[in-house]
C-alpha cells in the first residue's frame, strides 16, 4: 500500500463530545501522503489504533480515486433516419395538440 517514506502520521486531541477521556488522550490521527499532499483525518473512535486504520483506509481510497482514469467518451450522433423519425413524431404530436382546440366557425 504505502511505504513509511511516503506517509507522515501525527496524533492530536480530537474535539467534540466525549468528556474527560477524550480531553486527555491524543487519539485522533492525521495521515499525510507526502508525494501528493493528500491528508486523511480520523477521530471517530477513542481508540488511536482504530482511527489510524480508518485514516489509512480513507487515504488509500482517495489515492485509488486519483489513479482511476475515466473511460474515454465515444461520441455518437443520431443517424439521418433517426432524426427524420424524431421530426415526424414532433409533427404528429403538434397536429394532435392543434386538433384539441375549439373548432373554427365557418
Amino acid at each position: 500500500m504505502f511505504t513509511n517514506d511516503e506517509i507522515e502520521i501525527s496524533f492530536f486531541r480530537s474535539s467534540g463530545p466525549g468528556g474527560q477521556k477524550k480531553n486527555v488522550t491524543d487519539s485522533a490521527v492525521r495521515v499525510k501522503h507526502l508525494p501528493t499532499g493528500l491528508i486523511a483525518v480520523s477521530s471517530a473512535s477513542r481508540s488511536q489504533h482504530r482511527n489510524k486504520a480508518a485514516a489509512l483506509e480513507t487515504l488509500a481510497r482517495r489515492l485509488a480515486e486519483r489513479r482511476r482514469r475515466p473511460k474515454p467518451r465515444v461520441s455518437t450522433r443520431p443517424s439521418r433516419a433517426a432524426r427524420q423519425r424524431r421530426l415526424d413524431a414532433k409533427h404528429r404530436r403538434g397536429q394532435t395538440k392543434r386538433m384539441r382546440g375549439r373548432p373554427m366557425d365557418d
